[in-house]
């Protein structure tokens, strides 16, 4: 079953349009990540002990765009699938919390709602204070737990922010303007944990 939306709004195919969005792969990355899990059941749940950073390790970015966010029964957590942009088009796909999926899935396809969600005000109190969205980056898995960094840049400087994909993901497509977003190239090629790039 696929969580109601509507046409997606058309978005480019190409590369980076500009250095920034390039430039964005080298940014430093902080050592404690937050998570990105199935809806957990108790708060003590959710925590999640961070991967220990790849001390000195390069990273390799793939763009990517948000290509679906899908129920299919019988599992209980929906599935947002992030697709490579170039060849040979990879995807990667990992489970989210049901409420996690709607914001998503709203975002996605631009539904508006009659009062602002959460990351609709998040989006709205950021371009308030004129802080731009830089890229958002999918940078490790634990298991099951995708790790996750919203670049931020504003009037006082550039700040990356732990964070989980969906919340990345959902921010970055409320913004005015397309936002690059960048998957570490080694999820897109192995199975394995792989531990964030340190900085």
């Amino acid at each position: 079953m696929t969580v109601p939306e509507q046409a997606p709004v058309e978005r480019p195919d190409g590369g980076p349009a500009t250095a920034e969005a390039t430039a964005v792969v080298d940014a430093a990355r902080p050592v404690d990540p937050a998570v990105e899990s199935p809806e957990p059941q108790s708060e003590s749940e959710s925590i999640v002990d961070p991967p220990v950073p790849t001390a000195g390790a390069a990273a390799d970015f793939r763009m990517a765009l948000v290509s679906s966010v899908t129920l299919d029964l019988p599992s209980q957590h929906p599935s947002v699938v992030l697709r490579e942009l170039d060849m040979p088009g990879r995807q990667l796909t990992f489970s989210i919390g049901l409420p996690d999926a709607v914001a998503l899935s709203h975002a996605h396809r631009r539904i508006t709602t009659p009062r602002p969600l959460t990351h609709e005000l998040m989006s709205d109190v950021l371009q308030r204070f004129d802080i731009d969205v830089v890229a958002v980056r999918v940078v490790g898995r634990t298991g099951a737990v995708y790790f996750a960094e919203l670049d931020l840049r504003g009037r006082s400087g550039r700040s990356v922010l732990s964070c989980r994909p969906s919340d990345a993901l959902t921010v970055a497509l409320h913004q005015p303007v397309q936002v690059p977003i960048l998957i570490d190239a080694r999820l897109l090629e192995s199975d394995d944990d792989l531990a964030p790039p340190g900085a």
